[in-house]
């Protein structure tokens, strides 16, 4: 997968893209899989893209999208009314013409299209469900394994701590003790005794 940067081509492809997935009453998801497919990029890499750069420049073109989904979608509604009455004229014992017969051809054909478009609309928004709920479940595991190891460390790093602060207490030690001797050992001179010995005399 491509990890370049994007040129304004790439964005204005994005773009056009989502808005006709907005219009068409489809997921952003979808869209971002489809641009992902086109330019060689991971669908996460343009969902990112479009929330962090490019839906704020579409804004207007967004509220008309999602407009024409409204009408798109009211027509859709209208249809399968007028299916359903056309359903229960069919019950009718009156003969219906061919011109009648051919258009109840017609609606029931679209309301099954617009029917197939939502099951699948539906199986892919149900996929991506399970495929994100995996990964979050794999997230929250390592998170747990990472914090059992931030406390190991954090262990390992305080005995490592009481051992240097205890070396520094036991030089600082050494170091007095040293001192101390070479000052005593400086105060000391000699002097010969009566018997020929030599004698230690403090000053």
């Amino acid at each position: 997968m491509r990890q370049d940067a994007w040129t304004k081509d790439e964005d204005l492809l994005l773009a056009e893209v989502v808005l006709r997935h907005i219009r068409e009453g489809s997921t952003q998801l979808k869209a971002f899989d489809e641009v992902g497919k086109r330019l060689s990029r991971t669908s996460a890499a343009c969902g990112f893209r479009w929330n962090s750069q490019v839906r704020k420049q579409y804004k207007t073109g967004i509220e008309l999208a999602k407009k024409q989904r409204k009408e798109l979608k009211k027509k859709n509604q209208q249809e399968s009314i007028e299916l359903e009455e056309v359903e229960v004229q069919s019950t009718s014992v009156e003969p219906t013409t061919s011109h009648e017969r051919e258009l109840t051809f017609d609606q029931v054909i679209s309301y099954l299209q617009v029917y197939k478009e939502k099951e699948k609309a539906y199986d892919e928004f149900k996929e991506k469900f399970l495929e994100y709920k995996e990964k979050l479940k794999q997230l929250e595991s390592k998170l747990s394994e990472l914090e059992k190891e931030n406390q190991l460390l954090r262990r390992e790093n305080k005995s490592l701590k009481d051992d240097y602060l205890s070396l520094l207490s036991i030089m600082e030690k050494a170091r007095k003790l040293a001192v101390k001797e070479e000052e005593e050992a400086v105060k000391l001179k000699f002097q010969m005794a009566p018997n020929g010995n030599l004698e230690t005399i403090k000053k």
